[in-house]
């Protein structure tokens, strides 16, 4: 009861809870939900106390702390927020923004639409929009994929590595939608990060028992990054 209020003014405080769907949210905060209002922070006007379970403290949450969730849109299907907390809480979305990426890399003095002759900005955005059209966009890859790149041989290993293993793991290891958002689907002129090669069917088979043509993906050795270039 005696617990010292916070005075006007005081420096904010703010809690950062990563991934914070992870978790059963209603059950982790407990009445820390009511508390959580505005009106009934500690010095405010319909001001709240409870009584904690195990040390018996009065306990309140003050004012001036502040709390930051982030979650990832893609794994919205581990645990939804309930009516309860959403409405406890402000939303604010952050999508890849390559003003964001060019912001990042203009700081360590890196060009981001001109690096090694790669525009990554455009690579980027190209991605995205594609990712968008065969699934959503909640699955566009962030711009802080690449906001370390300093060189060509960077964007590659990114791309290697990281994106293309994450766009097999999106379409379920469907190649020809990785190869059709990365510009080598069918059709394309030329390969640029993926290979095809057509596989003869087994002796006593026609091309079309099967289902038609079937081909082997593969990365290539190599990237070609044309299409991107500045």
């Amino acid at each position: 009861p005696n617990a010292e209020r916070p005075v006007a003014g005081a420096r904010p405080h703010v809690l950062i809870i990563d991934e914070i769907n992870r978790a059963n949210i209603s059950k982790v905060f407990g009445e820390l939900i009511t508390l959580l209002e505005v009106d009934k922070r500690l010095g405010c006007k319909n001001e709240l106390r409870v009584r904690l379970t195990y040390s018996g403290t009065s306990f309140g949450v003050p004012s001036n702390l502040h709390i930051i969730g982030t979650m990832n849109t893609a794994d919205r299907s581990i645990a939804l927020l309930d009516t309860a907390l959403r409405r406890r809480f402000t939303f604010r979305e952050l999508m890849p923004d390559t003003a964001e990426l060019r912001n990042a890399m203009e700081s360590v003095k890196v060009d981001a639409d001109n690096l090694d002759g790669v525009n990554l900005s455009k690579l980027l955005s190209t991605i995205n929009e594609r990712i968008e059209y065969f699934f959503d966009r909640e699955h566009q890859i962030g711009h802080a994929y690449f906001t370390g790149c300093r060189s060509r041989a960077d964007i590659e290993d990114v791309m290697r590595h990281k994106v293309i293993p994450l766009l097999a793991e999106y379409f379920y290891e469907d190649w020809s939608k990785v190869a059709a958002v990365l510009g080598d689907g069918s059709g394309a002129a030329k390969a640029h990060f993926l290979e095809a090669k057509k596989l003869s069917p087994p002796a006593g088979l026609a091309d079309d028992e099967l289902g038609g043509e079937k081909l082997r993906w593969s990365v290539k050795a190599e990237f070609d990054f044309s299409e991107f270039a500045v």
